[in-house]
């Protein structure tokens, strides 16, 4: 029998190329993003197209009220339990901590903690019921060392490690694993900010010489959908060395 993932944040970038990667190795696939309905049809057109098993829902991760339909709606549509969870919906901003807006600062720490508490506090019932489950959280090598002029991103990353280490040690007498990918520079859209100079300065002080790949993120996120249940409460980096 499939077991189901749950992807956030799957639209694009890490998200994607997950939920691509867990389709093709036979679980069934949930995902779900904030508005972009026209490139979730572009994602479950991919999946299809090979016969991966996949579902999408429109949700604010955010609202607490929102992942609980989410969830309920989950489970009411497919029938199916969730066997992991990737909570990878984020956004980042830049610039110098003097010039964040409060608006920016609502927006980054919902988009990248609270969607992350709402949906763990909804999907661990679902968990408990079978003593069984894998909690993953998409982090940054930020969260680990902070950045200059990603002060608040830094903070909210910094956030996501310190809430899987405290989350693990809450679930580990449940068979219930908690981990964290703490990424190094990755190539999506959250860094096309980023100019060709500047990717090269800084492929310069990676010891692999490049940057990562989603689909290397989607690989490491099933190695630890797949490790045994002594492995919970770590923040594995994978960064090319560069930290």
């Amino acid at each position: 029998m499939k077991k189901t993932v749950l992807v956030t944040g799957a639209s694009r970038g890490i998200g994607r190329a997950t939920a691509l990667y867990f389709a093709k190795n036979n679980y069934h696939v949930i995902a779900t993003c904030h508005n972009r309905e026209d490139l979730m049809i572009d994602l479950a057109k991919d999946i299809s197209s090979f016969g991966g098993s996949f579902k999408y829902y429109i949700c604010d991760h955010a609202d607490f009220d929102s992942a609980k339909n989410l969830i309920d709606n989950i489970l009411s549509d497919t029938g199916n339990s969730i066997d992991v969870l990737v909570n990878n919906a984020g956004i980042s901003v830049t610039g110098l901590h003097q010039d964040i807006s409060k608006e920016d600062w609502d927006r980054l720490w919902n988009s990248n903690v609270t969607s992350v508490i709402s949906l763990c506090k909804e999907i661990i019932p679902v968990m408990l019921t079978k003593h069984s489950g894998k909690i993953i959280n998409i982090s940054s090598v930020w969260g680990n060392i902070g950045a200059s002029y990603e002060c608040a991103y830094s903070a909210t990353k910094g956030a996501i490690n310190s809430f899987t280490k405290a989350l693990a040690r809450e679930l580990a007498p449940s068979n219930i694993q908690v981990n964290a990918i703490s990424c190094g520079i990755i190539n999506t859209d959250m860094n096309s900010h980023l100019s060709d100079e500047d990717l090269s300065e800084i492929c310069d002080e990676i010891p692999a010489g490049r940057i990562g790949t989603p689909d290397e993120i989607a690989e490491a996120v099933f190695s630890l959908a797949n490790a045994n249940s002594y492995m919970t409460g770590q923040i594995i980096t994978v960064d090319g060395g560069w930290t």
